[in-house]
């Protein structure tokens, strides 16, 4: 058996799609989509939505989505969502453009409101006049 074959032709587009050092992790989430047990492309894009999102792991207790095992920022748990979709469509055999169109079916963040920068506050000393930061004392 040869290194190629040890890995199912999914993994192995995985392999090849996500080679970078910096891309490990997102391969290991394609993997999770080509391993999947969803037996439909509906239900494997359903399980990557529990893979990459942080969800309560003891129910009615919202705390406990810290010991959640997906990644943790939202834009690592969309990174996370687009590896293992690319996973399930190498499963199913999908086209690529069918997988890119995937959206994950949670609510985007809203994008923090821009922040006002406060104008600069008027000197308390004159123009002609040098600043002290300390009182002239003598010791």
């Amino acid at each position: 058996m040869i290194p190629q074959q040890w890995a199912s032709p999914c993994g192995n587009q995985c392999t090849h799609r996500y080679a970078a050092l910096m891309q490990i992790p997102w391969r290991v989430f394609c993997k999770k989509g080509c391993d999947a047990d969803g037996e439909t492309w509906q239900e494997c894009l359903s399980e990557c939505n529990e893979i990459c999102y942080k969800d309560p792991v003891l129910k009615d207790q919202q705390w406990s989505a810290y010991i959640d095992r997906s990644p943790g920022a939202a834009n690592y748990s969309e990174e996370c969502f687009h590896a293992c979709v690319a996973g399930c469509g190498y499963k199913f055999e999908m086209c690529k453009e069918k997988v890119d169109k995937v959206k994950p079916n949670r609510p985007l963040r809203p994008k923090p409101p821009p922040v006002e920068k406060l104008p600069n506050p008027p000197p308390v000393t004159k123009p002609d006049e040098p600043a002290e930061d300390v009182p002239s004392t003598s010791a």
